[in-house]
């Protein structure tokens, strides 16, 4: 499947076809519909469940589909579409009713209309800023599944983008403890967070205990229904609590840990008070902290990860052999600032050039995560793995042999409509010629207008899928 704006060949179409056949392989690999299919199989009345890392029907968990009064199906995550289609097309018959969340532009593939017959309605909502919207789908799911009975069967689908999609801010329901918080302090405290260079991780653990669902909460609020979780992971390592934040699973982040992130980057005035107040109160014991893994909301609960970026560099690494580079997984923990990240993969392919190792020219390195821009008072325009092609620009002027290559396999690096962006040692030149320097763009963090002067934006549209970031480096022959 060809996914990107082919456009970006042209700077070196000989080198750069095989490379988007490489990225166009690792996007097919995590699609988001053949994930769920990958796991899920029915056989009459009985639904045979999976675990991509232990094959086998031996290993398979089976739900006996007669003993469910009700089939209820929610979603969230830039995913959340097409992870949707791959549930109805399989058990369509008996889904009684089911909401799905996603970003605005990805509830269906381009050119496809929506199906007015369908039981699970998909509606769009903000992202990474929440918005009105994603508050209505928060309070919305929270009482779909609030009607599951233990009869009932629940079946949530999780993707990357779900924690900022999936809105319910705290404090808001009966009795609900700590002050009643808006989307307005939602906002402000993500605004907050995004902006001092805050882990996902981080983010996701302050967004955690400033919610009605996340961090477990939406199984809560479905005891006692039997519970199943399918996740495409876009988080390192895809520990099950912070995919989507985790409104399915145990949290085992704390009130402290929410606290100690607020110290370390120097938040609590930036904060909204009604954060900062109820984030004081859950430290000090006034608020019941998210439900961990002995709370019996999880005693019938089940959660697999479909897909992560493993999955996807998996298939960028057969690709890559298949058109004959000798390829290489380095890693898919990577994460650190944007800027070092890039003199990192630069001197990676160094090391090829200079030694023949790792692995020798024709030489493809992979590696995944998520990396991170410390914004300034004034920043540009661009994203994480915009960021990491300019600054590798800087880097390969005098590197004819080498192309890094840096993706968002969302198929968007912030908000922007590019992916990421390619950078070899024409880059930095190109971008001269349209009157612009490399270095003052980076300084400001304004990497989209120099890649898009140089012509080595990514560009795919949204691919509906999200595993991290892939970073390449190519090294080619003479």
């Amino acid at each position: 499947m060809t996914r990107f704006d082919r456009s970006v060949l042209q700077p070196d179409p000989a080198r750069r076809g095989p490379i988007l056949e490489v990225l166009d392989a690792a996007l097919d690999a995590v699609d988001p519909n053949a994930a769920v299919q990958n796991v899920l199989r029915r056989d009459g009345d009985t639904l045979f469940v999976s675990d991509p890392s232990n094959r086998g029907p031996a290993n398979a968990v089976t739900y006996d589909l007669r003993r469910y009064r009700r089939i209820f199906v929610v979603a969230a995550g830039k995913a959340a579409s097409p992870m949707s289609r791959a549930v109805e097309d399989l058990l369509g018959d008996r889904i009684s009713q089911g909401l799905a969340v996603t970003k605005y532009g990805h509830a269906l593939p381009p050119g496809q209309a929506p199906s007015a017959s369908s039981p699970i309605r998909i509606v769009e909502a903000g992202h990474p800023m929440p918005d009105e919207a994603g508050v209505r789908a928060g309070n919305e799911m929270l009482a779909l599944v609030e009607q599951a009975g233990e009869d009932d069967l629940l079946i949530a689908l999780l993707s990357g983008g779900g924690s900022a999609l999936l809105v319910a801010p705290a404090g808001q329901s009966t009795g609900a403890g700590g002050p009643r918080l808006t989307l307005a302090d939602l906002q402000g405290m993500t605004d907050a967070l995004l902006a001092c260079g805050a882990t996902i991780n981080e983010i996701n653990c302050l967004r955690k205990h400033t919610s009605a669902v996340k961090g477990g909460q939406l199984a809560r609020a479905a005891q006692p229904a039997a519970l199943l979780t399918l996740a495409l992971s876009d988080v390192i390592g895809s520990p099950l609590d912070v995919i989507a934040s985790g409104p399915t699973v145990p949290d085992d982040s704390t009130w402290a840990d929410a606290w100690a992130t607020v110290q370390k980057y120097d938040l609590a005035a930036a904060l909204p008070a009604p954060v900062r107040t109820r984030l004081q109160a859950g430290q000090s014991g006034e608020i019941p902290d998210t439900p961990k893994a002995h709370d019996p909301a999880f005693t019938n609960s089940r959660t697999l990860v479909v897909a992560d970026n493993r999955t996807a560099a998996n298939a960028a690494l057969a690709k890559a052999r298949e058109l004959g580079y000798n390829p290489l997984l380095l890693s898919t923990f990577v994460e650190g600032e944007a800027a070092e990240v890039a003199k990192l993969l630069v001197g990676l392919g160094r090391e090829v050039l200079a030694s023949g190792q790792p692995v020798p020219a024709p030489a493809c390195l992979v590696l995944g995560g998520e990396t991170t821009v410390t914004l300034g008072q004034s920043p540009g325009q661009g994203g994480r793995n915009q960021e990491i092609a300019l600054a590798a620009a800087l880097a390969l002027q005098d590197l004819p042999r080498m192309t890094v290559v840096s993706l968002a396999t969302d198929g968007t690096d912030g908000p922007t409509d590019s992916a990421g962006g390619f950078a070899d040692s024409g880059t930095a030149t190109r971008g001269h010629d349209a009157g612009l320097i490399a270095a003052d763009n980076l300084r400001r963090h304004d990497a989209y207008p120099f890649l898009r002067a140089a012509a080595d934006l990514l560009l795919t549209g949204p691919t509906q899928t999200n595993v991290n970031d892939l970073h390449f480096v190519f090294v080619h022959e003479l």
